[in-house]
């Protein structure tokens, strides 16, 4: 499996991905806004972009469909229930995604930052996870257009806390350098986030760091929520919060959404 990132450069932020199958050069575009931007890539690499997928159905990442579409006539995957027009192939949980010969993806339904977003777990030697909005470096994704925090928490406890940890994390934008002063903010002795977060200032999202879901646990909030300083500084804002961890989750979100 070979993974192509592509930086939009946009206000948005986004991260657009090709997915290529080595052996037969058939890729897969995951959320290609850029749609010009990946083409070029694909052409680059001799790539044939045979499908698209959309994560979710917001417009940043819908956006460029209609012109990667007429540019290749591939084929669009979504989320079964997510309102996009033209979807070919509806996704439910455990659906296979396959590309080329080699390389196999596993659909993910994790509601939360809408209720009909996909992840994309690719099985191959060094698993990973194409996340959409759903799970950012350091951070997690907004429930303010469709979405539910409850639903999050349970994508987050439920999924993607149990995936193994050498799992790297594509997400759909970049918030890397804001996810880790929230960290820092929420807690301020994680000495991890706060060495990355000075590299983070400077980072060229062209050349963006990839996590991994063991280093997401050390340096994602939500994540975190059994850390003694996360919950305390969240008694300062909450008093009488409990150690229930959806508890925890909901009242950082909340802080997250206005910080």
């Amino acid at each position: 499996m070979i993974v192509e990132q592509v930086w939009t450069a946009n206000a948005y932020r986004n991260f657009n991905y090709l997915v290529a199958c080595e052996e037969t050069g058939e890729a897969l575009a995951i959320d290609p806004l850029d749609y010009r931007r990946c083409l070029a890539v694909a052409k680059h690499h001799g790539w044939e972009i045979r499908q698209v997928l959309n994560t979710h159905e917001h417009g940043d990442h819908t956006g460029g469909n209609r012109g990667m579409i007429a540019a290749t006539g591939a084929r669009l995957l979504a989320h079964r229930d997510a309102a996009i027009d033209g979807v070919q192939r509806g996704l439910v949980a455990g659906n296979a995604v396959r590309i080329g010969k080699t390389v196999e993806l596993e659909a993910l339904d994790t509601p939360g930052h809408t209720m009909s977003h996909v992840c994309l777990l690719a099985h191959a030697d060094r698993p990973a996870l194409f996340c959409g909005d759903t799970l950012f470096n350091a951070g997690a994704g907004n429930c303010h257009n469709g979405g539910h925090p409850e639903a999050l928490y349970t994508t987050f406890s439920g999924q993607l806390a149990k995936l193994a940890d050498e799992t790297l994390v594509y997400p759909g934008h970049d918030y890397l350098a804001n996810n880790l002063a929230f960290t820092m903010d929420r807690e301020p002795h994680n000495e991890t986030a706060g060495k990355m977060l000075a590299q983070a200032r400077e980072q060229d999202p062209d050349n963006a760091l990839v996590t991994t879901l063991g280093l997401e646990k050390q340096i994602n909030v939500f994540f975190r929520l059994h850390n003694p300083e996360v919950v305390e500084r969240l008694r300062e804002n909450f008093p009488g919060l409990g150690n229930d961890e959806r508890d925890i989750f909901l009242r950082l979100r909340e802080l997250r959404n206005a910080w």
